[in-house]
């Protein structure tokens, strides 16, 4: 069938292409079939099953500088003819940029492992069993465990075909899998909540035991929390909460922000904008990534790109695009996740490289700190400017351990002041999706409290 599916995709793709060679402009046909699963359960019992299934058709043509785009879920002969009649009438009503230009080709691809079989071979009896698994493991972690709101499985699986008229020809298939607990326990009156997930690129690796558990002990470690001290105390960052911030790093390395000025990192190239002790790295390539993928979404081969060495700035990131404008290669970051839209910069595998400390050895020499496992309202934080006030969660770090757990709080800074401000980073790299960090030791951080 998946053969079938490349033949049925690249027959459509070439007959698109030939159509919009003949009226004689430079053109891109990006075709994506992507399927997805989701299952959450209740009491173990089935509680939403969800499977979708889409494949559909984007044309990006150029004409005399002029971009066009036009997309199709139809296949028959008129729809493809009328998709590539839109895509160059909307030439005409479009301002001419220079920069616009299509990737040239061919290429050639790193080779991967990202498409797990056994995902789409195993049952769907098996896979509601791994959903009732996490939920039975959260439940039975301990007796304070009351609500379980969600537990769930979920996969996805996609095919990718990149066509263009300047010799681009990419095809590939990948898939990836995950678990989730979002729980809640309760004691005393007091009631608080804990989730985990697990999202990973092949099935065997998945522990929804692990998950339940994480989710359970997350919900458990922060009952009876209160407020604590205003002022400026040593941190650690929770793997997770580290990843929040890098949502906003990703912003700020986006070539796109950059040449539009929306970015503290303009203009810094080679400077020093962190900690020493920082390395940040984008890499489409990463081993087990759910980002990875053998090229990017206009057929540009994907790389890893060390964008902080050292605490220094030392790249963006760019797709064709962003490139022209500043007369260097595509990184191979061109994203996008639909065929209904155009490719602009996005990250893959978007991570801080791990140290060599483990969460105790960063913590043990701290008299009085912070712990942080949760940051609320990260949608506030201005990539542009680097300030962020943010709502946070944790426990308090006395003589080198974990003691009180600590709610309504907040944390407060600038970034690169944040940045400069890690001393130490842990060994324990963690994923949440796209997006990995291992524990992070702050000098000193503004806690806002009592």
């Amino acid at each position: 069938m998946k053969g079938s599916l490349q033949e049925r995709l690249t027959r459509l793709g070439q007959e698109v292409l030939d159509q919009a060679n003949r009226l004689g402009v430079d053109a891109e046909v990006f075709l994506l079939h992507n399927r997805e699963l989701s299952i959450e359960v209740s009491d173990g019992q089935v509680e939403t099953l969800k499977e979708a299934e889409e494949m559909g058709l984007g044309l990006r043509v150029i004409k005399d500088n002029r971009l066009g785009f036009a997309f199709t879920s139809d296949f028959s002969p008129q729809a493809l003819q009328d998709v590539v009649q839109d895509a160059v009438s909307i030439c005409s009503f479009t301002s001419p940029d220079q920069f616009q230009a299509l990737p040239s080709g061919p290429k050639s691809y790193p080779s991967l492992q990202v498409f797990d079989p056994t995902i789409s071979q195993t049952t769907m009896e098996e896979k509601i069993e791994l959903a009732r698994q996490a939920e039975r493991a959260t439940r039975q972690y301990d007796r304070r465990i009351s609500v379980i709101e969600r537990a769930g499985y979920e996969d996805s699986e996609f095919h990718s075909l990149i066509l263009n008229s300047r010799g681009i020809k990419a095809y590939a298939q990948g898939n990836f899998c995950g678990t989730y607990v979002f729980a809640v326990a309760e004691e005393e009156g007091d009631a608080q909540t804990g989730f985990s997930m697990s999202i990973k690129q092949s099935l065997t690796d998945l522990d929804p035991l692990a998950v339940g558990q994480e989710a359970a002990h997350n919900a458990i470690r922060s009952l009876h929390a209160r407020s604590a001290p205003s002022g400026r105390v040593p941190c650690i960052m929770e793997p997770y909460v580290a990843t929040r911030f890098l949502g906003m790093i990703a912003q700020m390395v986006d070539a796109e922000a950059i040449q539009r000025n929306k970015s503290l990192f303009r203009g810094r190239l080679g400077q020093r904008v962190g900690s020493p002790v920082l390395s940040l790295v984008d890499d489409g390539t990463y081993p087990g990534g759910i980002g990875s993928f053998p090229f990017d979404s206009e057929g540009v081969p994907s790389q890893r790109t060390q964008l902080i060495r050292e605490g220094q700035l030392v790249a963006y990131l760019y797709d064709t695009y962003t490139a022209n404008r500043d007369k260097t290669t595509s990184t191979g970051n061109g994203r996008r996740s639909s065929f209904r839209g155009l490719p602009s910069v996005g990250s893959t595998n978007f991570m801080l490289e791990p140290g060599t400390l483990t969460l105790e050895e960063l913590m043990n020499d701290i008299p009085y700190g912070f712990y942080i496992t949760e940051v609320m309202g990260m949608h506030t934080a201005n990539p542009i400017s680097g300030e962020f006030s943010v709502g946070a969660a944790g426990l308090l770090i006395e003589k080198g351990r974990l003691s009180t757990p600590v709610r309504g709080v907040t944390i407060a800074g600038n970034i690169i002041q944040l940045l400069e401000q890690v001393e130490a980073v842990g060994s324990d790299l963690r994923f949440f999706g796209g997006r990995g960090a291992p524990s992070l030791r702050i000098r000193s951080l503004s806690l806002g409290g009592d």
